[in-house]
């Protein structure tokens, strides 16, 4: 084992890069934050009263409710960048089911919209963000700005790992 490793805080020593462990850093910390921001949304989602929905589930209906316009499978999956279709089919249907939005034929294209218990269900859980997550962001200080800053990287570093991916993919 490199040196490097014990000054770094990683969850798996043996992927520290000698030449970049700020990487495997990184990486450990997105994974707290990722399993973090998962439970959040179902807890939130629970305070809500929809104990059904998965983290996947509330990522779809909050991202059809979007700019209130209709959306399709593929834009859905393109916008929350999830490769496997299947999955977001899974919570459409899901979604439909619990009435939580309304599926429109169009030709042979499906489009979604959010029903009335799926608007109020969107608005609740802003209320609870709002109480819960907002209120807190407050005591870290952070700037606008920064926190602007933060979500600009981690756009740039997704499309560094949809890259990498390719690259791995292609070996």
């Amino acid at each position: 084992m490199s040196q490097v490793t014990s000054s770094v805080i990683v969850s798996s020593s043996h992927l520290v890069s000698d030449e970049c462990p700020e990487l495997s850093e990184f990486e450990y910390g997105l994974t707290m934050m990722n399993n973090a921001f998962l439970r959040w949304m179902q807890l939130c989602a629970r305070a809500v009263g929809s104990t059904e929905l998965s983290s996947l589930d509330i990522q779809v209906i909050h991202n059809i409710a979007h700019r209130e316009r209709e959306k399709k499978l593929a834009d859905i999956c393109f916008s929350l960048n999830v490769e496997d279709s299947h999955n977001v089919a899974y919570s459409l249907r899901k979604l439909v089911k619990l009435e939580m939005i309304i599926s429109t034929k169009k030709g042979k294209e499906s489009f979604y919209h959010p029903s009335k218990q799926g608007w109020e269900f969107c608005q609740r859980y802003k209320e609870i963000r709002e109480q819960c997550l907002i209120s807190s962001l407050k005591d870290l200080n952070l700037s606008k700005s920064q926190i602007k800053e933060m979500a600009n990287a981690l756009r740039l570093l997704s499309g560094f790992y949809d890259q990498s991916s390719r690259s791995a993919a292609s070996l």
